[in-house]
């Protein structure tokens, strides 16, 4: 028993010191080049286009207010990049932000380049709050005045435009 007790501490220890070396070895073979492990991406706004991925109406008191064509944020990655780097957008365009629970959400406008009205939605899709005109670029946080499992992000001012306020309901259809 001593034996292969011996051994197998040996018999580790020696694939402790060959891992360590694997992972330490490279470094001295490498030029700073291929040494950074992390590559920054650069994004510009002409790389990011509209994507219709589908239709929202918004209705007060079932009477039909506007339909859109709106791009989906439906994964984190999405949902963290949203309207960010993108210098302009359409009228009857916008970003449907869905997220997989009803919970207090709250955005804001870092490297976004054109205001925003913020719109928040319950899981009903039915409006609970409105953060108006984000100015570009402010960091500061909007949060939602009530729990929200949608969020509808349009250029700024269109919902004084169009009249939207909370109780308002949307539809969403997908179009891909």
């Amino acid at each position: 028993m001593n034996f292969f007790r011996k051994h197998f501490v040996t018999v580790a220890l020696a694939l402790v010191a060959l891992a360590a070396i694997a992972l330490v070895l490279p470094r001295f073979f490498s030029n700073e080049k291929t040494n950074n492990y992390i590559q920054e991406v650069e994004i510009t706004p002409q790389e990011i286009e509209f994507s219709r991925d589908g239709d929202l109406s918004l209705f007060k008191n079932d009477s039909l207010i506007k339909t859109i064509e709106v791009e989906f944020a439906r994964n984190d990655m999405e949902r963290s990049l949203g309207l960010m780097y993108r210098s302009q957008m359409g009228e009857l365009q916008g970003m449907w932000f869905i997220f997989p629970e009803e919970a207090p959400r709250s955005f804001y406008m870092k490297n976004t380049e054109i205001p925003l009205d913020i719109i928040y939605l319950n899981k009903d899709k039915k409006v609970v709050s409105i953060a108006k005109n984000a100015r570009p670029y402010d960091e500061t946080s909007l949060p939602s005045e009530a729990p929200a499992m949608y969020v509808l992000e349009i250029n700024g001012g269109l919902a004084d435009k169009w009249g939207i306020e909370k109780g308002d309901k949307v539809e969403v259809t997908q179009v891909k």
